[in-house]
């Protein structure tokens, strides 16, 4: 299975307009304009390392709110995944469904995975910063999830 590296996305350029999908309906990236927004893609509903991320992000929601910016999670569970995993954690964020990955490939991580041996494709875990002008700010790759919202927190704080 080819790994795939392309992306449309570089720091200190416009933001790819890409459609995601919504418990509101879908949404364009230049919906954000005027906002910063936090933009981070995850692999799955409920598992452990995503529902640390998701409620570091929620436990830090007024934060952001504070500075201005809006967070949306991005993984390829559906809706109804994403409705139970905000209700299990009183998630105050949108969750976008992108089935068929193609926000993901935009970003560029859409990757092939190993685990346990078994190659499979999926999401590896990011963060892209987008200012008010929809300008990619910062993008943060292969992310590990204990200092990771902190750390996009400082950089938001800093624009």
């Amino acid at each position: 299975m080819p790994q795939e590296t392309e992306h449309l996305v570089e720091v200190g350029r416009p933001c790819p307009d890409v459609a995601l999908t919504t418990e509101m309906g879908v949404m364009r990236l230049r919906d954000f304009r005027g906002r910063t927004l936090v933009l981070y893609f995850y692999p799955r509903d409920m598992t452990p390392g995503c529902t640390t991320e998701a409620c570091d992000f929620r436990d830090h929601w007024s934060e952001f709110q504070g500075l201005g910016a809006t967070i949306v999670g991005v993984s390829t569970d559906s809706l109804s995944s994403h409705a139970r995993f905000v209700a299990k954690h009183q998630l105050p964020f949108v969750l976008a469904s992108d089935p068929e990955a193609e926000a993901a490939r935009a970003f560029g991580v859409y990757k092939e995975k190993v685990l346990y041996g078994k190659r499979s494709m999926g999401i590896e875990r990011s963060t892209f910063i987008i200012d008010r002008d929809g300008i990619v700010r910062a993008e943060f790759r292969k992310v590990k999830v204990a200092p990771h919202v902190q750390q996009v927190l400082d950089f938001v704080k800093s624009l």
